[in-house]
């Protein structure tokens, strides 16, 4: 029972990613390579991100309960804005049309993410002797990542349009209020 539960959370992962590729189109692009790409970009965007942090923005040591460091606290989530100077690269490095690029960036960016997030969470965690319907709602919250990934893709798409009024504003509030 418990390899079908695994089972089921792999498919509940995965499978949409795999339909979105195959039935938006991309795979008639050959964009296969290009969203191996964008996850590549991923990859070394959350690398720069750790290590930024870990320079950068120390943890405070609050042990007699001093107060709360809300600078520290906005500059370290202010670490998020290179996600978006990873997909604007991603999607710089997509030749083809605006709808191809976004959705190769977007399903590029999200598949790097579930994999390395979530896989080795399903396989020591849905396969364990019991039931538990956490790996179910992870499962099911990728895929809304899934869609917030290509969201963040179109948002930056078009700030980088040239005939297109440029503002920072949305970017910069869907950053802290998406991650």
């Amino acid at each position: 029972m418990t390899l079908y539960h695994f089972g089921n959370c792999l498919a509940l992962v995965y499978v949409p990613y795999y339909l979105t590729y195959k039935y938006s189109g991309l795979s008639e692009y050959g964009a296969f390579w290009k969203c191996i790409q964008a996850g590549g970009i991923y990859i070394f965007t959350q690398l720069v991100k750790m290590l930024a942090l870990a320079t950068f923005f120390p943890t405070a040591d609050n042990v007699g309960g001093e107060g709360y460091d809300l600078i520290g606290e906005f500059l370290k989530s202010s670490i998020d804005l290179a996600d978006l100077v990873g997909i604007l690269l991603s999607l710089n490095n997509i030749p083809g049309k605006g709808h191809a690029k976004i959705l190769t960036a977007g399903v590029g960016w999200a598949g790097a993410e579930v994999l390395l997030t979530r896989f080795l969470l399903l396989w020591v965690g849905a396969r364990g002797a019991e039931f538990d319907w956490k790996y179910i709602q992870k499962s099911l919250e990728s895929n809304i990542n899934l869609v917030q990934h290509i969201t963040t893709a179109t948002l930056v798409w078009l700030w980088s349009r040239h005939d297109l009024k440029r503002s920072l504003v949305p970017i910069v509030v869907g950053t802290f209020s998406i991650f």
